[in-house]
């Protein structure tokens, strides 16, 4: 079973594996039990045991019946989480209906609804306005900055 997992190192057994899994990973309140991979990032997948990813090492340790034509979905949304109960196989279709869209932006606003698909709108526009409106005021800073250079007066 574990010679399906892409770039696993051949010398790990399922109990060696396990055991390494469990020693790089902690216990979060929210029951996610989250490894820390090679990366030092937060957030992110994980690799671990050679080049594989540690949710899909997880799984074929924890959970069995691993296929490889299928991809393995994280409930929870933390994709550094190799908890089991958290860890299931879709078909790549289904994996991605799965993901939803965050209701707010990384900046913390209310996405809006387009009313066009009633979908949430990709970019925010909060924060498209705040990012036109410092852009507008560089902009108007450099062209001062440039008459200012040529000795004319500012209008």
């Amino acid at each position: 079973m574990l010679s399906q997992v892409n770039g696993l190192s051949r010398h790990f057994t399922e109990d060696t594996l396990r055991a390494y899994l469990l020693s790089r990973s902690t216990r979060v309140d929210t029951g996610c039990l989250i490894v820390r991979g090679y990366g030092s990032r937060r957030g992110v997948h994980q690799k671990l045991a050679g080049r594989a990813w540690a949710h899909i090492a997880a799984y074929v340790v924890f959970v069995g019946g691993y296929d490889p034509t299928l991809e393995v979905h994280h409930d929870c949304g933390a994709p550094d989480c190799i908890e089991p109960t958290h860890l299931r196989q879709l078909s790549h279709a289904d994996n991605c209906r799965e993901r939803t869209q965050p209701p707010r932006c990384r900046n913390g606003h209310e996405r809006e609804t387009d009313p066009a698909t009633g979908r949430l709108r990709r970019v925010c526009r909060t924060c498209n306005r705040l990012a036109q409106q410092r852009w507008r005021e560089r902009q108007a800073a450099e062209v001062a900055h440039a008459r200012a250079a040529y000795g004319r007066a500012p209008c």
